[in-house]
């Protein structure tokens, strides 16, 4: 198989349907927040691949990625069932959409979206900057990190999944607090990009990582 074999160091539940994996850090791997890794592994002995954005503020003797569960489907609850100790091969990692650490950030997060957009917050705030974070989703995974964002001075806006209105009031009224960074599917991150313009400012200013 393709890839760097990577270590399991923890599984954690951080949301309905959703999991934290942190994986030990392979010799020579580095990445900024706001990149991804193509995850490949054989579940059933067939060979399966995944991109999943890392969803830590940095990479040191760990890394993690944030993985939705689709009960159906045929990776994600296979990598939910994964242990301590376990392997899974990486390649990466991808992206020119990151945050190295300069300036304010205001991440704005559909659905899956919200590892990466909690992950630049956090950036930003150890970074001593200011972050904002717009979160829109039927039931709200990461819940604990965005509170502790929310207690050290982050501003953290929680908006229902059919929340369209909402998102766009969201994102006008604070898409000029830091750059605007984006992550979701098609349809959210269109909806983004349609707010930024219909309140007078320009999409292609803003980093936008659409998921599919």
């Amino acid at each position: 198989m393709d890839g760097t074999p990577v270590t399991v160091a923890s599984v954690t539940d951080v949301g309905p349907d959703t999991v934290a994996l942190e994986f030990e850090t392979p010799a020579g791997f580095d990445a900024l927040p706001g990149q991804f890794v193509l995850l490949r592994a054989e579940p059933d002995d067939e060979e399966l691949a995944r991109h999943y954005t890392l969803s830590s503020p940095s990479v040191g003797e760990t890394f993690e990625l944030t993985v939705g569960i689709d009960p159906d489907g045929d990776l994600s609850p296979w990598l939910a069932a994964l242990e301590a100790g376990d392997t899974v091969h990486v390649e990466g990692p991808f992206g020119r959409i990151t945050y190295d650490g300069e300036g304010d950030v205001v991440a704005v997060a559909g659905g899956p979206g919200v590892g990466a957009a909690v992950a630049i917050a956090e950036a930003a705030h150890e970074a001593g900057h200011d972050a904002t974070v717009l979160y829109q989703a039927a039931e709200p995974a990461h819940t604990d990190r965005l509170e502790a964002l929310e207690e050290a001075g982050a501003t953290v806006v929680l908006l229902e999944e059919e929340a369209d209105d909402e998102l766009a009031e969201a994102v006008a009224d604070h898409r000029e607090a830091g750059q605007l960074y984006a992550f979701g599917f098609d349809d959210f991150v269109t909806a983004v990009a349609e707010a930024i313009e219909a309140d007078g400012g320009d999409p292609d200013d803003a980093l936008i990582e659409n998921f599919g």
